[in-house]
């Protein structure tokens, strides 16, 4: 596939330059006294991955013929796993991929070099826009394609075969908790900012913006031990009437023709929205609002209601997942609050598209289980777990032992979510703009498949050394 690839390519000029190929550990090159170990986990993840399928798909992003060559597919998908395996940030990223041989092999270099940085951390960011959460998807589809071998030999030709998992969770974002006085305080001094780029010296003097008592009417409040709802409401009613007056300055500049660039006008629509917000919450004595925003710097974020002991309330991205055979993936993600119910007819199609027959069982909590899901899986033959709706009747017997197993099969969904946001990053996201949030959570999801490949090669290692063991001590016993 690589080499059609390649013979397409020949005589275009293109902006991304393919590898060649997977080398050995042998062929690495590696100083003396220096030798890398085939048991290395990057080294047996780096055997698990179909990169030069994977190259292929990559390659076909860039269709420009103007600028640098691209950095490789190996590089860049290799340090996007590094990253999410290890929490780095992209600076810490490039130095371990610099200093470690292994990190090097699994990225695709052809012999060990410390004297040079693989990028300019600033590169991540271009990273991880490229691979966009499609592309995540179909790589996983890929490595998922290489070693699920397990099918159910019971399985007839239009009969539902396999059990299929899903849940929901939230991707919490590493944003500062919202108050209302201090999202104000961060638009205010966004305004002030604004003013100050927009306004000419020629044209006289700035407009006054009181920023010195404004900013010090904030830190009183913010500093005040007990923070009552009188102190909130006057420190909030302040904070308006400061940004008012900026947003005033800033409407009498652009009449005298000032410009806004395409960064300012996206960030003072937003706390033009903001603004908004606050003053009819202000005005009606409100806590709430439709579509409320709870950062001035991601406006696309909401907050996400999950009543979680602790965490009742997120900050991030909402996201569904499936759990097939042990194999997760990404079936859905939203910014937005939505009832996950809505989904499930739609992961159930995808599991018939990809395995060509429907699941015969779906582990779901009972947020799933309305009147439209029940229709559907009843007509396609798929038993959707959980007692049924309403009261039992007068003679009903309801199986409580399957529903028992059920609920404990279930769990394992639960355990995905744990180790991927405790391993995999997803426990909070360090990224900032849409497509790299995106990005982050599809990564985690193939970072938590790829731990699983990781987990069962060692388990086997260990059935084998288990197996062998006794048979040499009783060689040497003997």
């Amino acid at each position: 596939m690589q080499k059609q690839a390649k013979k397409l390519a020949r005589g275009v000029k293109s902006m991304y330059k393919y590898s060649n190929g997977q080398l050995s550990l042998s062929d690495f090159k590696q100083p003396v006294g220096m030798h890398l170990k085939e048991n290395n986990r990057w080294v047996k993840k780096t055997q698990t991955i179909p990169w030069p399928e994977i190259e292929v798909r990559y390659a076909a992003l860039f269709t420009s013929r103007k600028g640098n060559v691209a950095k490789s597919l190996r590089l860049a998908l290799g340090a996007c796993i590094i990253q999410a395996e290890y929490g780095y940030s992209d600076e810490e990223t490039a130095l371990q991929i610099q200093e470690n041989p292994y990190l090097q092999y699994f990225c695709g270099y052809s012999g060990y070099d410390d004297e040079h940085l693989p990028f300019d951390p600033s590169t991540m960011v271009y990273f991880r826009k490229r691979l966009t959460p499609e592309i995540l998807g179909e790589i996983n589809e890929m490595i998922l394609s290489t070693v699920e071998s397990e099918k159910n030999d019971d399985h007839r030709d239009g009969g539902n075969s396999g059990t299929m998992i899903v849940d929901a969770t939230c991707a919490p974002s590493h944003i500062r908790y919202p108050q209302d006085a201090s999202l104000l305080n961060e638009a205010r001094e966004n305004t002030e900012k604004i003013i100050d780029e927009l306004h000419d010296p020629a044209d006289g003097r700035k407009p006054r913006t009181y920023r010195k008592q404004a900013h010090k009417d904030f830190l009183q409040f913010s500093r005040s031990k007990k923070k009552t709802a009188k102190k909130v409401r006057r420190a909030v009613g302040k904070q308006l009437r400061y940004l008012a007056r900026n947003l005033a300055a800033i409407e009498a500049e652009l009449a005298q023709g000032r410009e806004l660039t395409k960064n300012q006008a996206n960030r003072l629509s937003t706390i033009y929205n903001v603004y908004s917000q606050q003053k009819t919450m202000y005005d009606n004595h409100s806590h709430s609002a439709s579509d409320r925003i709870v950062s001035v710097s991601q406006p696309f974020l909401r907050p996400i209601v999950r009543g979680k002991a602790g965490k009742p309330v997120e900050f991030g991205a909402k996201l569904d997942i499936s759990v097939v055979n042990g194999w997760s993936r990404l079936e859905y993600f939203s910014f937005d609050a939505y009832n996950e119910a809505g989904n499930l007819q739609t992961m159930a199609e995808r599991f018939h598209a990809r395995e060509g027959h429907y699941p015969s069982r779906i582990l779901a909590d009972k947020i799933y289980r309305n009147r439209d899901n029940l229709r559907y899986c009843k007509e396609h033959g798929i038993h959707l777990t959980g007692p049924a709706l309403g009261r039992p009747k007068k003679d009903e017997i309801r199986d409580v032992t399957q529903n028992f197993i059920d609920e404990c099969e279930r769990v394992e969904v639960e355990r995905r979510f744990s180790l991927a946001k405790r391993k995999c990053g997803l426990g909070l996201i360090m990224t900032k703009l849409q497509d790299t949030i995106a990005h982050s959570v599809a990564m985690s999801i193939l970072v938590l498949n790829l731990r699983k490949i990781q987990c069962a090669l060692w388990q086997l290692l260990l059935f084998l050394s288990t197996l062998l063991l006794p048979r040499k001590n009783n060689c040497l016993f003997s």
